[in-house]
């Protein structure tokens, strides 16, 4: 599986940015992925994630109400609707997959990595 994320830019304050990520192959029932970003100084952190054994979606509190997670089975791409962005928002985003049960909250438990895209909102 190979992920290739997109969509990233400039953006001011209150604005809107959305983020896609496509992978190689179809992703299925034995996969989650999830959506991470690093600030500069900063540990890389969760986002959002979706198990498609589960049908689930989990967000991380600082986005919930803001960001919304979709996909398009078709397409095997999923999207990041970003909405309300604030200036802590700025950070490589990267989305990652993992065939570990269902959607984990750390880095280290996902396998397969997009090479990020960088988002600032900035004014």
């Amino acid at each position: 599986v190979q992920l290739q994320a997109s969509g990233g830019g400039l953006v001011q304050p209150g604005g809107s940015l959305r983020l896609s990520c496509a992978a190689s192959v179809r992703l299925f029932n034995s996969y989650a992925l999830a959506w991470f970003r690093q600030a500069p100084g900063r540990e890389r952190e969760f986002v959002v994630g979706y198990s498609w054994s589960g049908g689930r979606t989990y967000y991380a509190d600082s986005v919930k109400g803001r960001f919304t997670f979709s996909r398009d089975d078709a397409k095997n791409t999923v999207y990041l609707q970003m909405n309300s962005l604030k200036p802590e928002d700025t950070a490589v985003y990267y989305c990652a997959v993992t065939q570990r049960l269902g959607v984990p909250g750390f880095p280290n438990e996902y396998d397969i990595w997009g090479q990020g895209t960088q988002v600032t909102v900035s004014s």
